[in-house]
């Protein structure tokens, strides 16, 4: 056999065989181009499709959205021609609203004012002059608590001052004495469970730097809650001018309170008991007892509600307070609050009355 090249007819095959073998080998070749042509525009595709999933899904986050739709819209917008400004969620997503009184005519109560909250369902249950300013005496420290909470290191030591003892005498303390060291977690154990005006005092100038500087932290916390009818001028509540807040407010500031874990658990505590030391490097321990009439069985709840904690109050200024969270026997939390009632009897008869709305 001679050598050839493709193009040539190799001997022993006649022109027809030869023909047929060509044909074969270019239908052959053009099978492989489609096959490399497809494979070029499956990776082109692909390639594509990557760069608009880049684009669009991932560097689409990198830009601001200034104009996401026209806020002036009566539809979408907010009804403003101040398309620039920012869109922030309402005020009022996730609390329970209320114009005025509410249910006044399923029950009658003698305090001032009187409130009823469902929680979880965002509803009013019952509301007696809940926006008016009144004196509020220990339930402040809820706002106390609250700042405290946000702004305070809870394993802070804390030395007992002068400051502690600024207080009207004869109000509810812990008794605590200058020069004793307490961590900053005591003294809100003590601040709530039993009312301490003393252990308010050293946790506000432990923590705001000084006892006014607290305050104006106490006043600046409400107006960022919304509770536009409170300002404070103590972090404990005694009497002073110009120191109120409204029902409706108490329970936006229970509201952001009961985000704290530890402050559901201070406000369930029937009782505290606490270590700590005294100037002389000497051992106190002590058990703060609750001032909650439901905690030491001075009073009880209707059978289908479970008191689970609150804040009580008393001055000649204010009356007699409380402040309660609740459950149904569902475990849906309530809150209700009492400002301003005749006497601790009645206070615990209309706050009673006030449960037994809750829904059996």
């Amino acid at each position: 056999m001679r050598c050839t090249n493709n193009a040539e007819q190799p001997d022993g095959y006649t022109a027809r065989e030869w023909a047929r073998i060509r044909e074969k080998e270019e239908l052959e070749k053009k099978k492989q181009q489609k096959l490399l042509l497809a494979m070029l525009l499956l990776l082109c595709a692909t390639a594509l499709m990557i760069f608009l999933v880049y684009y669009f899904v991932v560097r689409s986050h990198d830009y601001e959205l200034f104009y996401p739709y026209d806020r002036a819209d009566t539809t979408f917008g907010a009804g403003s021609s101040f398309l620039t400004g920012n869109v922030a969620e309402p005020f009022a997503s996730g609390l329970c609203v209320a114009d005025g009184d509410t249910n006044s005519v399923a029950l009658t109560l003698n305090a001032y004012s009187a409130g009823l909250f469902d929680m979880n369902g965002e509803q009013t249950v019952y509301a007696k002059d809940i926006f008016t300013r009144r004196s509020p005496a220990s339930i402040t420290k809820v706002m106390t608590a609250l700042v405290t909470l946000k702004y305070g290191n809870l394993d802070d030591l804390v030395t007992v001052t002068e400051t502690a003892k600024d207080i009207e005498y004869g109000s509810s303390v812990c008794d605590i004495k200058v020069g004793d060291v307490l961590s900053l977690r005591q003294l809100l154990y003590g601040l709530m469970v039993a009312s301490g005006n003393d252990a308010a005092m050293m946790i506000a100038e432990h923590v705001g730097g000084s006892v006014d500087q607290f305050v104006a932290m106490m006043n600046q916390e409400a107006a960022a809650l919304g509770a536009t009818d409170s300002h404070f001028m103590n972090p404990h509540g005694l009497t002073a001018e110009d120191h109120y807040t409204s029902i409706y407010d108490i329970y936006l500031i229970y509201q952001a309170a009961l985000e704290y874990d530890i402050f559901q658990d201070i406000i369930s505590r029937k009782n505290y008991y606490a270590e700590y030391k005294r100037a002389d490097g000497s051992d106190v321990a002590v058990t703060w007892e609750s001032t909650n009439h439901y905690f030491t069985n001075d009073a009880q709840a209707p059978d289908h509600v479970t008191v689970y904690g609150g804040k009580t109050g008393t001055t000649d200024d204010a009356g007699a307070c409380l402040s309660l969270l609740s459950k149904d026997k569902y475990g849906n939390p309530y809150l209700s609050v009492i400002l301003h009632a005749e006497s601790k009897d009645t206070l615990y008869q209309e706050m009673n009355a006030l449960l037994a709305l809750i829904e059996d």
